[in-house]
């Protein structure tokens, strides 16, 4: 098994934080997103993982390419990176990997994470993961047969076919099969929104009679923006905290101060006079002092005091002092 990881740019919706760091690899209740989202997709399949596949823009860097290739490597597998520079859409991206893209394969996108308990189908000939949703008018959907299987891909419906939306996550039988649907669409231009969209292969693989089923997950987590990522760090230590995961390092330094489970808190962190959480995230060597701060998520070595946090979002390296309530500050900023 193979997964394909494309992860596009920096993210403009989570600026500051992308400016320095892309978004995929900005920790969630101390882990790179991306790092948890391959763990858990990992979980679902049950199968060994032959080699991870990252698609990023060449100017991330070679920092963050050693880091991925150190996050696939943690889960034994062989890290590959392959470069997107321009944003010609989601087929595009994934023919980016076209070499890795032979036997089993699964191609989830870096931006979303998810709880799942489901058996997969490796008899289908693609499983698609999906959530049961509230408003499908705001995503793409399918809609199934009597027999469970998808019978239709239908993209932000304006009235009701199906509220099971698709999250970003397939399983395809045959990398081979994927990859010849993909090259198809880039030989004859096939474009929407100037852009080769993935459901364009889909819609095709379909047409020829192969079998998509559902993957149903209990637990959709965006991290599209500021306030849905420090919810995606709350609700993702809640779980964490009631699998029993030990999240509090045993080298926290913490003087008159309280913590409120659940909590993530790194190596090194020192906590004077202050009260953190519930459903905080602390950096490795993150300072707190004299401060009350729930519902957050900090990077490392930041210095937070004299504060009162709900909701905030602060980065690496980063100073805050004052009484801001709801923040958000990338790396190396400073307030006070």
């Amino acid at each position: 098994m193979k997964i394909i990881v494309p992860m596009a740019g920096r993210g403009s919706r989570l600026r500051p934080h992308t400016l320095t760091i892309p978004k995929p690899l900005i920790p969630i209740a101390g882990k790179p997103i991306v790092h948890r989202l391959v763990e858990d997709i990992a979980g679902v399949i049950h199968q060994k993982i032959e080699e991870i596949a990252f698609i990023i823009h060449e100017s991330f860097g070679k920092q963050v390419e050693k880091d991925l290739i150190a996050i696939a490597e943690k889960l034994g597998s062989k890290g590959t990176i392959y470069y997107q520079n321009e944003a010609l859409g989601t087929a595009h991206a994934i023919m980016c990997a076209k070499e890795s893209m032979s036997g089993p394969i699964v191609v989830a996108y870096a931006d979303t994470l998810f709880r799942a308990d489901f058996t997969l189908d490796t008899s289908a000939d693609s499983v698609i993961w999906v959530k049961q949703v509230e408003d499908p008018s705001a995503f793409g959907v399918v809609q199934l047969n009597e027999n469970n299987v998808i019978v239709d891909f239908v993209e932000k419906p304006k009235d009701f076919v199906s509220d099971l939306a698709i999250i970003g996550i397939y399983y395809f039988k045959s990398g081979e099969t994927l990859r010849a649907e993909l090259q198809y669409l880039l030989d004859n231009n096939v474009v929407k929104g100037g852009e080769y969209q993935l459901t364009d292969a889909l819609e095709n693989m379909k047409q020829k009679g192969l079998k998509f089923v559902p993957g149903k997950v209990d637990e959709w987590m965006d991290c599209g923006n500021k306030d849905v990522t420090v919810d995606t760090n709350s609700r993702m230590l809640r779980f964490l905290h009631n699998d029993g995961s030990n999240l509090v390092s045993d080298t926290v330094c913490i003087d008159n101060s309280t913590i409120i489970p659940p909590c993530f808190i790194g190596e090194d962190v020192v906590l004077i006079n202050s009260t953190v959480g519930p459903y905080v995230s602390l950096g490795n060597a993150t300072h707190v002092i004299n401060t009350k701060i729930k519902h957050s998520l900090v990077q490392t070595h930041a210095h937070i005091k004299d504060a009162s946090l709900d909701n905030a979002m602060i980065g690496n390296h980063a100073k805050f002092d004052g009484n801001f309530k709801s923040v958000s500050i990338g790396d190396y900023s400073v307030l006070e």
